[in-house]
């Protein structure tokens, strides 16, 4: 695609940065524009299935994200009330046979800097922090984005990669405020040291139990531990970052196995934040102007995949920004049909997910049953439609 003017990108998270990134790949500049004072993420430990492999190796940056990651040697799920295994699923050599890329665990943070140090050494991508959006407009085949100071930035089109509260969002989609899922998730990252050496174990291992669960594994080269505790909850604080209660974290995990209830006793202070999607849709480009990752498409981290389809939505986009050359209206169509449908099966799916990790009574027993059965090539299958994906 010819621009003189760049592709303006409000937001510099995950998805941002990776559409940078994919378009810079093709010769096209773009701004990044960051409300923030600096570049940063958030958050602790994320984990990054094969497909988001494939997309990160589409950017180039395969092997920086690799060289930060765990690969664990298993995916494991307990009950966390008895204690037993439900299953166990080999992510070593056998996994990475039949899916062509690793499943690993890596800090949020390490991820994003792999991405934004790619974007620092691209020529084609510039920045802008300390920067708020008010509105943005199209006119004579161009969008022109109001800072809330005043200030008028022009550029070739918008994309929206502003998140779960997403205000181009809003102009484009208007669906209102996110829908409040009733779960909370409690997140801490401890050194390595801190941790008995039992529970050291090279694995993802999440602990299913009655309207909650806690995910266990170890980032940046075993050195640190992350913890990640969701239960359900009626309470409600805006925001990522916000103190959790830990005497609320004890009585939502009353019930569960000793070995749950010494890893959560090793956290003095937790981090929380309220778990919030959307309702799938078809349609989020407009013009000149589309969404990726969270704001088009929101979803419960159950499926582990909101960063994964991030990503994804970059190599698409970008390679229909190619194929429909100087018609960029049209290359945001195409992009948003080439996705809604996946996205929105992982955002529905990772609802389902939920439920069936916080499972009680005889659900539970039927969820135990059912998986407990299940050979690692059958537990390889039930994963294909996700992970098998060609982007």
């Amino acid at each position: 695609m010819s621009t003189q003017q760049p592709i303006l990108i409000i937001g510099g998270g995950i998805g941002g940065l990776a559409s940078a990134l994919a378009l810079s790949r093709l010769g096209i500049p773009t701004l990044v524009i960051e409300q923030a004072d600096e570049f940063r993420e958030v958050g602790a430990g994320i984990q990054v299935g094969p497909n988001g492999f494939r997309a990160l190796d589409r950017l180039g940056v395969l092997a920086q994200a690799r060289e930060l990651a765990v690969l664990p040697d298993e995916l494991i799920m307990m009950d966390s009330v008895n204690a037993t295994p439900v299953v166990e699923i080999p992510a070593g050599d056998s996994f990475i046979e039949r899916f062509q890329y690793p499943y690993a665990l890596i800090h949020r943070a390490d991820l994003h800097n792999v991405l934004l140090n790619a974007c620092r050494a691209s020529s084609q991508i510039e920045f802008r922090t300390s920067t708020r959006v008010a509105s943005f407009s199209e006119a004579n085949g161009k969008m022109n984005v109001t800072t809330a100071q005043g200030e008028v930035i022009s550029g070739s089109a918008l994309i929206g990669a502003d998140g779960l509260w997403s205000k181009v969002r809003e102009s484009i989609v208007g669906d209102g405020a996110p829908r409040v899922s009733g779960h909370i998730a409690y997140r801490a990252v401890i050194p390595i040291e801190e941790v008995p050496e039992a529970y050291r174990r090279n694995a993802m291992i999440l602990w299913g139990g009655p309207k909650n669960h806690l995910v266990q594994y170890p980032l940046r080269g075993g050195k640190l531990f992350n913890l990640v505790a969701v239960f359900h909850s009626d309470r409600y604080v805006e925001g990522w970052n916000t103190e959790g209660d830990p005497e609320e974290l004890k009585q939502r995990f009353a019930g569960t196995c000793d070995t749950v209830q010494e890893l959560l006793a090793k956290i003095d202070s937790w981090r929380m934040w309220v778990l919030c999607d959307r309702e799938p849709v078809k349609e989020w480009s407009r013009g000149r102007a589309t969404l990726v990752g969270d704001a088009a498409h929101p979803m419960l981290q159950y499926l582990a995949q909101g960063a994964c389809m991030a990503i994804e939505d970059a190599v698409v986009l970008a390679d229909e920004v190619a194929r429909c050359s100087d018609d960029i209206a049209s290359a945001f169509q195409a992009y948003q049909q080439r996705r809604y449908l996946r996205t929105g099966r992982c955002q529905i799916m990772a609802r389902v997910h939920g439920e069936f990790y916080h499972a009680t009574g005889v659900t539970a027993e039927l969820r135990n049953a059912m998986l407990a059965s299940r050979t690692p090539e059958q537990s390889y299958e039930g994963l294909a439609w996700l992970y098998d994906k060609d982007i």
